[in-house]
């Protein structure tokens, strides 16, 4: 029997790094990547004092009721709404996540959408494939709207957002944001961003883009009141959380062009989506890939692990989401 401590890696992660965990510990692995259920994890938590898991896995008080072993829950995302975090503190369990390594790779991909939508390019290659390119037209082919002499508004303005913004400034993109809390005059200048009320960037943005985090507060912060203050033109992008944006209600406002198109790349209840965002086509979907190229999905993995190294070793995990369980 081995006396390495038991460790659970409940999605599956690059085979190299899963070989370096299982130098220094028992691992329990999904590299089937099978989604785990509320029952599963319960019992893969049982008798181990490492986790890394994923958006997929709720860690909860049930989650955590036989976890008796358990140091540490570490996350392989920026984003930790599937994490109770007042029930892992309450079990005396260190909850981690991984920011910072995927700010860039992932306002690349804010901006990429945001593109895609305005310039309706998933639009025109569906079309051509359907065939329906036979000349070429001023007015006849697909038009979208401009991004350069535009504004941009920005409601999220944390690393992610910031990252946005000075992307933006390269198209001269005049842009605005809203956030729980201003911006220090250096940063807003860095990113030549000026602050205004939620209500003003939704009614003067041509783009408005989200990057907040999911929060019960946040849960629709974009519905029907909201998108009805958007000018007819206007694109909405969401790479932020599914549930920051009702998802129905956008449909609707889409369906019936209140306003110019949508880019989304997460959803209520993925991998679900919402039927009806399905038969439209003035919205690009994505499949939760704001993140995704190998470079960042190693690091942010990486980070996990030191996270989960730290946490059985005894050390403060460098990027700590509950710091009273260690002070305690």
């Amino acid at each position: 029997m081995s006396n390495k401590p038991r460790i659970l890696v409940a999605r599956a992660i690059f085979p190299d790094l899963l070989a370096k965990l299982e130098e220094s510990y028992e691992v329990r692995s999904n590299q089937a990547d099978a989604i785990l259920s509320p029952e599963e994890l319960q019992h893969e938590l049982s008798g181990v004092v490492g986790a890394l898991v994923a958006g997929s896995e709720r860690i909860d008080a049930n989650a955590l009721a036989k976890a008796k072993d358990l140091k540490i829950v570490a996350n392989i995302s920026v984003g930790y709404n599937n994490f109770d975090v007042p029930a892992i503190t309450a079990a005396g369990v260190m909850a981690t996540n991984t920011p910072d390594v995927l700010t860039n790779t992932t306002a690349d991909f804010g901006f990429a959408l945001l593109m895609a939508t305005a310039r309706r390019i998933t639009e025109s290659e569906h079309w051509i494939r359907a065939g329906k390119w036979d000349k070429w037209s001023i007015v006849n082919n697909p038009l979208g709207m401009d991004l350069h002499n535009t504004t941009l508004g920005i409601i999220g303005m944390g690393r992610i957002g910031q990252g946005i913004a000075k992307r933006a400034l390269g198209f001269g993109m005049n842009v605005i944001y809203h956030n729980r809390s201003r911006l220090p005059e250096a940063d807003e200048k860095a990113c030549g961003a000026r602050y205004v009320s939620k209500e003003e960037l939704l009614k003067t943005a041509d783009h408005v883009v989200l990057v907040l985090p999911y929060t019960p507060a946040n849960h629709h912060t974009i519905g029907a009141k909201e998108i009805a203050l958007m000018k007819p033109t206007a694109t909405l992008v969401n790479i932020a959380r599914g549930g920051i944006v009702d998802d129905a209600a956008l449909a609707q406002a889409l369906k019936e062009k209140k306003i110019f198109a949508a880019g989304l790349d997460v959803f209520e209840g993925e991998p679900q989506v919402h039927p009806e965002l399905l038969k439209l086509q003035n919205v690009v979907l994505a499949p939760h890939i704001a993140s995704a190229t190998e470079k960042t999905r190693r690091a942010m993995v990486e980070l996990a692990m030191e996270n989960l190294r730290a946490a059985i070793d005894g050390r403060k995990p460098p990027s700590l989401i509950n710091a009273e369980v260690w002070k305690a």
